[in-house]
């Protein structure tokens, strides 16, 4: 540690902090535009300027290192002065120099209520300029459909440049020209491919950047802020839901370290406009082979003669991808006083069963154990579309200190180097063989990780390539006291919480696809399954939120609440229990669904054993008690869990892996309902075709 003196309080900071980091643990605020914690260092700005006595001149406290302060004459501390004289007249004379050229357009600007030019200038700035001239005109530039450009306003602070470089590993914007004349732009102004690249409005200090399908709609005083978290995949990100009245208007990030540090994917942020279009509103009832209007009453009287005349062996219930974990609990007592054995939330058909053990479905090292990982093997997944916060993390472990990264299944842009090892098990197979080259390095590493996907599971062979990656996780030395490195990713939201409830077909009982098949089922409940294709023969209620794949195939609808409009529990891939919190309510007569089930309970004779949300939660706590340790992931014998799964044994075929996600911006039906993940996915798709040819 170094000791310092801040303004005349003494700190003692390690030798490698910067001096805007010393002077922000002694409590002193530095302004600064360039510099941001997460990215590297530029020093462009020079808003952070201190005074460093002894030095000739201001210094730029982002770039200068504690350990380069040298101590006064008699070997006094190193003093740093952020109020003084020195200082404001310097941080006066850049902010002057940065609005040299900024346009005087507050007013209209985007950014306006929560700019760091604008607090800055406010707090830092004078109230005069001395420039005359004419103010530089830069053309506005196309980035893609997701932001928009003001280059007027930018101030070359690259934060933008840095973060798809370093973070998103997808250098989609630089700089050309010099000094007054650069610009910052993309290649040739093609659209930026990046899944990620909404983060750079958010990092911009300026309106140089800003959210395209939210420009022009709202101001950031008009929004009520409700923090929640993110079901469109596994991952769990924290999110804040801002919304104007009854209408969700933008969803931005918030810091959880655990999880998603502070960015987001593109689907999760602009999956707003899906959140208002196609909804369903109301009951709806089938005759004559059309949909029409019905009351509640209606409703629930139809499905109450279909049900009670049919054998509960032929009446099953399937769960899906956006389901909260209350409403499964409800559906699943529902079916259980039924009699009902036919249940299912496994959508994409995964080979996993609760009673191997958690392990066997969760992400077990956690997402922050990923940085310690040092060899990773992926196993039929692509984490850049399956889960992009995810693959964050594992580039920024490969950015600390490269280390192996092998690939089994589809040949990807991971964003970060890594090693091609094949399409199929068989690749698997050679390396437990120790065949590949791949294998010394796995055994070779003290903490190494194998990461199975849902593209490796969701498959006929699925348990024997579950078992085959157990089992090599196992003689590799992946699994010890102090280290889980055996994981499993999965894709959707409802995925844990729904497996953890043990949502799977009882003993003898049907799986989802062969509920599917027509014929099997008289009447089928499904809840919010939109990715699966019922066949005829079935009486199916669907309860849900958008009129999709579900709602067209259903002979009842049910209005159900999105995830912004209820308070729910999911539990993310790592098995960590999180909560939804209301931003908004149900358009129309739609409600939240397990008090839809609830109501429904009564008109089938078995009336469920609560009336309220906190009637639910504490039954559901006393069943399962982990549910009710909030932002904690439960403890599991991953040792045990590897062990069974090793044992299950079978034998593979040589069919190569499938991508589990063919669509990172269309995954459910909130994400299809939205016109701008829409234009995103058809620029996608351009763009692949483009890269084939």
């Amino acid at each position: 540690m170094t000791k310092l003196i801040v303004d005349g309080t003494e700190v003692d900071v390690p030798a490698e902090y910067t001096l805007l980091q010393a002077c922000e643990v002694a409590g002193a605020e530095i302004p600064r535009f360039c510099f941001h914690e997460r990215l590297s260092i530029a020093g462009n700005c020079r808003m952070c300027l201190v005074e460093l006595k002894g030095a000739p001149k201001p210094v730029a406290s982002c770039a200068y290192a504690v350990k380069d302060c040298r101590p006064g004459p008699n070997g006094e501390p190193p003093e740093i002065l952020t109020r003084s004289g020195t200082t404001k007249k310097a941080r006066e004379g850049v902010m002057e120099f940065l609005l040299i050229n900024h346009p005087l357009d507050c007013p209209i600007c985007d950014q306006g209520g929560h700019c760091d030019l604008q607090d800055q200038a406010m707090a830092y700035g004078v109230d005069s300029t001395r420039y005359g001239e004419n103010k530089r005109a830069v053309e506005e530039k196309y980035i893609g459909p997701l932001v928009r450009t003001a280059m007027n306003r930018c101030i070359h602070c690259t934060r933008c440049v840095r973060f798809l470089a370093e973070v998103a590993g997808v250098p989609d914007l630089g700089a050309i020209g010099r000094g007054e004349d650069m610009e910052i732009t993309s290649y040739l102004e093609s659209a930026m491919g990046s899944e990620l690249q909404g983060n750079v409005a958010d990092l911009c200090p300026v309106g140089a950047l800003v959210h395209k399908p939210q420009s022009y709609e709202v101001r950031p005083w008009e929004l009520s802020k409700t923090e929640s978290i993110d079901v469109m995949d596994a991952v769990g990100c924290a999110i804040r839901v801002d919304a104007r009245g009854r209408e969700v208007m933008q969803i931005e990030p918030r810091v959880n370290e655990d999880i998603n540090e502070e960015w987001i994917s593109d689907k999760t942020r602009h999956a707003v406009d899906g959140l208002r279009a196609q909804r369903l509103d109301r009951p709806y009832l089938r005759e004559n082979g059309r949909l029409r209007p019905a009351s509640w009453g209606e409703a629930f009287a139809a499905i109450a003669a279909k049900t009670k005349a049919a054998d509960p062996k032929r009446v099953g219930a399937i769960v899906g991808d956006l389901a909260a974990v209350e409403e499964i609990y409800a559906l699943k007592t529902l079916m259980g006083s039924l009699g009902v054995t036919n249940l299912d939330c496994r959508q994409a058909g995964e080979a996993i069963d609760p009673a191997w053990g958690r392990a066997a479905y969760t992400f077990n090292p956690t997402i922050p154990g990923i940085e310690e990982a040092d060899a990773i093997l992926l196993v039929g997944t692509n984490p850049r579309l399956e889960a992009s916060l995810l693959n964050v993390r594992i580039r920024k472990r490969w950015r600390m200190a490269p280390l192996a990264v092998g690939l089994i299944g589809e040949a990807v842009d991971l964003t970060y180097p890594h090693t091609y090892l094949g399409a199929g098990p068989e690749t698997l197979a050679d390396i437990a063989a120790g065949k590949h080259s791949f294998a010394e390095v796995l055994r070779a590493a003290s903490r190494p990780l194998v990461i199975v996907g849902t593209g490796a599971l969701a498959r006929p062979d699925g348990a024997a390539i579950l078992s085959a990656a157990a089992k090599l996780a196992g003689e590799i030395g992946a699994v010890t006291a102090e280290w889980n490195g055996f994981a499993v990713l999965q894709t959707a939201a409802a995925r844990v919480g729904a497996l953890d409830l043990g949502f799977v077909p009882g003993e003898g009982a049907l799986t989802l696809a062969q509920m599917a098949e027509p014929g099997a089922l008289d009447v089928m409940f499904n809840l919010g399954a939109d990715e699966v294709e019922i066949g005829a023969g079935a009486f199916v209620v669907y309860q849900g939120t958008h009129g999709d794949r579900g709602a067209t195939r259903a002979d009842v609808i049910l209005p159900g609440a999105a995830y912004t409009e209820k308070n729910a529990t999911f539990v993310n891939l790592e098995g960590r229990v999180q909560t939804t919190n209301r931003a908004g309510f149900p358009p129309g007569d739609a409600r939240e669904d397990w008090a839809i089930l609830r109501a429904l309970s009564d008109v089938l004779g078995k009336r469920l054993a609560f009336d309220s949300l906190g009637a639910l939660r504490r039954a559901l706590y006393a069943e399962y008690p982990h549910f009710a340790a909030l932002d904690a992931v439960a403890a599991s014998d991953v040792a045990a869990t590897v062990e069974t799964l090793a044992g299950l044994g079978g034998e593979p075929s040589r069919s190569a892996f499938a991508p589990a996600v063919p669509d990172f911006y269309l995954t459910n039906a909130v994400a299809r309902a939205s016109r701008v993940l829409a234009e995103c996915s058809s620029l996608a798709r351009t763009r692949g075709l483009e890269a084939a040819e």
